[in-house]
């Protein structure tokens, strides 16, 4: 028995170019997560850091949690192209199957969006020397861990779009 999520049923119709954005997301961010996994069992991915101390004993679940919170993060963002998005669930009380402003849905998710730029961000000029990297015991590693980690800087300005989507398809509505 397949779950579905249904997507795309709003009050007024999403954009093709939003709906496969905020699916693709989980997906975009999913290497990066993957990446992070094995550093939680203690390898270190071919990372050289002499001066790195020893994992503390809540390293490993905070790692794996910290993963676990990255996708849910990433499932959230479809609440922005979602019928569920739009309307409070029943079990939230005293606004149960009301609208949803569109700013409360859209600011947070901006304010994400721009936390998500500042996290990432930094990240294509540390690949072109501008500002230190960690480093890595061979090419190899380092192709690796730029492939796995680097559509995390898309992750960002994908909220970023997908809110300001929302909010424009959400305050076009109430007019």
């Amino acid at each position: 028995m397949a779950i579905t999520i249904p997507l795309g049923d709003t009050e007024r119709p999403v954009q093709r170019w939003a709906l496969r954005l905020a699916k693709a997301l989980p997906f975009v961010v999913l290497p990066h997560c993957l990446w992070r996994l094995p550093f939680a069992a203690g390898f270190e991915m071919g990372t050289i850091d002499p001066n790195r101390p020893p994992m503390p004993w809540w390293a490993p679940g905070y790692v794996v949690g910290l993963s676990v919170l990255t996708e849910a993060l990433c499932l959230l963002t479809l609440g922005l192209v979602a019928g569920w998005g739009e309307v409070f669930p029943r079990w939230v009380p005293f606004l149960a199957g009301r609208r949803v402003p569109p700013l409360a849905a859209a600011g947070p998710a901006a304010v994400g969006g721009l936390v998500l730029v500042g996290l990432f961000g930094l990240q294509p000029l540390a690949w072109v020397g501008v500002v230190d990297e960690v480093g890595y015991r061979n090419g190899w590693w380092l192709a690796l861990a730029r492939v796995c980690t680097g559509p995390a800087v898309l992750w960002g300005p994908i909220v970023l779009a997908l809110a300001f989507a929302y909010y424009r398809r959400r305050s076009a509505a109430g007019r």
